[in-house]
Formats: C-alpha cells, sequence, structure tokens
C-alpha cells in the first residue's frame, strides 16, 4: 500500500522523515558528551530513528491494514520521540533554543502521521462497507 493510494504527499512524508532522523542524529552526537544526555539521547535515537524506518517500511506495506500498523508505530513513535526532547529540554542538557524547532517538527510530523491514519482508516472503514 502505496501513501499517495491515501492522498498522502509520498515524496513529502518519506524525505521529511529522513531529514528529520539525520537531526535526531546530530543532536544525538552532542548529548553523548554527558552521562544524562548519553541515555536519554540513547531513547531518542532509537524512537527517532524508528519514525522513518515504519513510514519507509509503509511504502512497502503488503496491504492496507499493514500500511496502517506501519503508520501507526511511526505515529507512536513520534509521540515518544516528543517526551525524550522535553525531558532533554527541561533536564537542561542542551538549550531550549537548541530543541525548540526539533520540537516543533516532533509536532508538525505528530500531526501528519495522524491525518494518515485518519484517511487511511476512514477509507478501510468504506472499503469494508
Amino acid at each position: 500500500m502505496r501513501s499517495e493510494e491515501v492522498g498522502v504527499d509520498r515524496p513529502g512524508i518519506v524525505e521529511r522523515s529522513v531529514a528529520y532522523s539525520l537531526r535526531i542524529i546530530n543532536l544525538y552526537r552532542e548529548l553523548e558528551k554527558d552521562g544524562v544526555g548519553r541515555i536519554l539521547g540513547n531513547q531518542l535515537l532509537r524512537s527517532g530513528t524508528s519514525i522513518g524506518a515504519n513510514v519507509h517500511e509503509a511504502q512497502g506495506g503488503q496491504s492496507k491494514a499493514d500500511f496502517i500498523a506501519k503508520m501507526s508505530i511511526a505515529h507512536k513513535e513520534a509521540r515518544e520521540s516528543a517526551y525524550w526532547l522535553l525531558l532533554i529540554r527541561d533536564a537542561n542538557l542542551v538549550s531550549a533554543n537548541r530543541i525548540g524547532d526539533l520540537y516543533e517538527e516532533t509536532e508538525q510530523l505528530i500531526k501528519i502521521l495522524s491525518s494518515i491514519l485518519l484517511t487511511s482508516k476512514t477509507g478501510r472503514k468504506k472499503d469494508a462497507k
């Protein structure tokens, strides 16, 4: 199931998730210099890069249900990433300015993924009728 089949700008979310992963990797490199930063950064690295991996995997989904399952995981990982970014910011591991844009992008990804899921699930219900 390809995302353009459910009304999604495929290159947009795919490319955006890759760019996001690269930003997470760069932040992790800054965080690994501190013990607590390394631990929180590792959690963020896992969840933040998982978003793109699941978005990419969804593009080759074997069915609409498979597409929805992978996008649901990407959505869950985006929400988890937002949590780790808040902890990193509030623990003063990096400046709020450094986290601000990345947190905003996380929120945007959550909204995009929510929209993809809503569109996909609504279409799925119509297909079942």
